[in-house]
């Protein structure tokens, strides 16, 4: 334990320095900006060929796979260990304290997009693979340092990898939580669409809320006209009291503007976070809208509000092993042009389908005159505690932390190591440390990165050695 540990705290400087710099570039998939050479825009390719300059510096052998995935590559063998991290980051969102692009350290810990999800934990595992290299470790196995640049969406630069290269043997992503996640529960969109038609004594004019499919929104703003505009803000001035959000209402030439502030979250654990959407929606639904508006209002503020395991469609399920499923509503917006767009994200053990939740979905939206489609699906993905990739895995987890109590888990989020059959996900997230990823004030404790590179450390050197 001391080994390693010791070994990882003489890496901190250089790892810290290099860390902040990726961290400083605004890496967020960017479709508006696409180009031919830049197919995710600009931001995700420069902090793409920003770690492959650096891993060629480090000695790696690097290639650049279309300005979409790169790998850095140590080791010979017949079988390939990969290590699969992602350099793309969620939009920041409001709501920071500091600079989300300026990495701050505070109080011991690192405070910025990427800092645990997953700049942070990718180069804590990337500075031990390089440690072990540079101290002359004998690899019994090909060892590719992968990284992505759209993980946060549609994983387009690592099915891209998996297209042209040769598929690992096994391997782990750093990107989730200690000790070892061996199961990840299923992933699925439903796309809901609503008519554009608004008629009624109240009017819907817009209404917007949500970043990203796998965030729960934490601002929500709406623009409406009303009969009676005192009773409206007061009653909005009330439901803000009485409810555990902020807001405020504007009134304007356009109409009145209303705007709720609740917590974002990640997506896998909505019920972490607070719906601004849903709570503004479950506001309007005691008004008369009518049309596609009233539908989307009342869609949002019964069905979904304050429902993240789907009570409310009569659909929860939970499987014995791979536990509940859960459904985030990430995005949501509504115009009298083009009318509106629920995104409803699902991640569902085994033992349900994405036909039935689509099937689930549909007995309400329909008589709302809400059309539903299936979004792409990703399977759930199980590996046997019992296979040498988790043991060795969670035995170097023990051995740095002391925790004899720790187990494998299954878990909600989605990570890369499904991509492979004998992929799991492993750290960097401490039991104990609260996890902020995908909302403002992203933050890891220094302390706790340095270790998981111990960990690292000496779950490759395992894996690696006879």
């Amino acid at each position: 334990m001391t080994e390693w540990l010791k070994a990882a705290q003489s890496q901190e400087k250089d790892y810290l320095n290099d860390l902040v710099a990726l961290m400083k570039i605004p890496s967020v998939r960017d479709d508006a900006a696409a180009t031919d050479e830049y197919p995710l825009g600009p931001r995700p390719a420069q902090a793409l060929k920003a770690f492959l300059e650096m891993a060629d510096q480090d000695g790696f052998k690097t290639k650049n796979i279309d300005n979409l995935v790169g790998y850095a590559e140590c080791g010979e063998g017949d079988e390939t260990l990969a290590i699969l991290a992602h350099l793309d980051v969620m939009p920041a969102g409001k709501g920071w304290d500091t600079d989300p692009f300026d990495p701050v350290i505070k109080d011991g810990n690192l405070y910025g997009r990427g800092a645990s999800d997953d700049k942070g934990p990718g180069m804590a595992a990337y500075y031990a693979l390089k440690y072990l290299k540079d101290q002359g470790v004998k690899f019994n196995k090909r060892v590719r340092f992968i990284v992505g640049t759209d993980e946060e969406s549609n994983w387009t630069g690592m099915h891209r990898y998996f297209e042209v290269e040769p598929a690992p043997t096994l391997g782990f992503s750093p990107d989730a939580e200690f000790p070892v996640i061996n199961g990840e529960k299923g992933q699925v969109s439903l796309l809901l669409n609503v008519p554009a038609t608004n008629e009624g004594p109240n009017q819907l004019k817009h209404f917007e809320s949500g970043l990203r499919f796998n965030m729960v929104p934490r601002e929500a703003v709406a623009l409406v006209n009303v009969n009676n505009l005192q009773k409206v803000e007061d009653d909005f001035a009330r439901f803000i009291a009485e409810n555990p959000i902020t807001g405020e209402a504007e009134e304007t030439e356009d109409g009145l503007k209303l705007t709720v502030i609740g917590k974002a979250a990640h997506g896998m654990e909505p019920e972490k976070g607070i719906n601004a959407g849903t709570y503004l929606a479950n506001f309007l639904d005691q008004y008369d809208f009518a049309g596609g508006a009233g539908s989307f209002i009342h869609f949002l503020g019964h069905y979904l509000h304050l429902d993240t395991r789907m009570d409310k469609f009569d659909g929860s399920f939970k499987d014995p092993v791979m536990g509940e499923l859960t459904m985030n509503a990430g995005i949501l917006n509504f115009t009298t042009e083009d009318g509106g767009d629920i995104n409803m994200n699902f991640r569902f053990p085994k033992g349900i389908t994405p036909d039935q939740l689509e099937a689930t979905v549909k007995k309400v939206a329909d008589p709302l005159g809400i059309s539903v489609k299936q979004g792409p699906a990703q399977e759930p993905h199980y590996v046997d505690p019992a296979d040498p990739i988790v043991k060795t895995l969670m035995t170097a987890y023990i051995d740095q932390t002391g925790d004899q109590t720790a187990k494998p888990e299954v878990v909600g989020g989605g990570t890369y190591g499904r991509l492979m059959k004998r992929g799991v996900a492993f750290g960097a997230l401490m039991p104990n440390t609260p996890n902020t990823m995908h909302q403002a004030n992203e933050f890891q404790p220094v302390a706790d990165l340095i270790k998981s590179m111990a960990i690292y450390m000496e779950a490759i050197n395992d894996l690696v050695t006879d």
